[in-house]
């Protein structure tokens, strides 16, 4: 199994590295470098012709977004499987270990997720 299927399937948490090396950041920051680095990041876009940045954003959108009928479709995906029985009864299983409140089970979502029992 390709390595950014297995990161999705298994819903591990992962760090930095490997989501960079998978594409889906270009870098981590560190948060005692963050507001610098956001801050010269927007100056520097910032310093670009407007028209030029729209013209940017509309290419790289119209090459990378996906269609709207295929978020809808997506979207139609996910809510029929989250209804269910299977998905309902992890849920709940995650909701009596403390999902939603601040401790272990959400600050470590994906380990919580691969210690739930199975369900057929």
């Amino acid at each position: 199994m390709p390595g950014r299927a297995k990161a999705v399937l298994t819903s591990a948490d992962f760090d930095a590295e490997l989501a960079e090396r998978y594409g889906w950041i270009n870098r981590a920051v560190p948060d005692a470098e963050l507001d610098e680095f956001v801050a010269g990041l927007a100056a520097r876009i910032g310093d670009f012709p407007r028209d030029a940045l729209i013209a940017a954003k509309t290419a790289i959108n119209a090459i990378s977004l996906p269609t709207p009928a295929d978020v809808r479709a997506d979207a139609a995906l996910f809510q029929q499987l989250v209804r269910g029985e299977a998905a309902q009864q992890r849920t709940a299983e995650l909701f009596q270990r403390g999902f939603q409140t601040r401790g272990r089970t959400e600050l470590d979502l994906g380990d919580a997720l691969g210690d739930l029992k199975a369900v057929d």
